[in-house]
């Protein structure tokens, strides 16, 4: 066990908790869409930017990925406010929740990837002029 990755998840997790628990306030069941959608792109842009650039220490990258986004991100809340949703009987509301999350989050993902592989590139080349 590495102290160091503890801390850096325990720290990042710490943040993006708080930004999850806020954007819930300010959005109610809008918010878990906005997090989980954001989220989507923030891991597949960090996976893919680390990928192809110069690779921070793992520290770094396991408490960015696993800490603040594994804590910003929530599946559980989600289908707990789907079930909310339903039970108001909110259908058509419901329907659309389910739509922009999963279809916004892989088009979210996918976009984060491409411009993650853009950027990691670029920032390679950037570091051999």
């Amino acid at each position: 066990m590495n102290f160091k990755n503890i801390a850096s998840v325990a720290v990042f997790g710490f943040i993006g908790g708080i930004l999850r628990y806020l954007l819930g306030v300010w959005f109610d069941f809008n918010g878990t869409i906005i997090v989980n959608v954001v989220g989507c792109f923030l891991l597949a842009f960090l996976t893919y930017f680390l990928l192809e650039s110069e690779t921070p220490a793992s520290w770094i990258t396991l408490g960015l990925g696993t800490g603040l986004i594994g804590s910003f991100t929530t599946f559980s809340s989600f289908c707990l406010d789907t079930v909310k949703i339903a039970e108001l009987h909110l259908h058509t509301y419901m329907i659309a929740y389910l739509v922009v999350s999963i279809v916004g989050g892989y088009l979210s993902a996918f976009c984060g990837m491409k411009l993650g592989r853009l950027s990691g590139r670029s920032m390679k080349r950037g570091n051999r002029m």
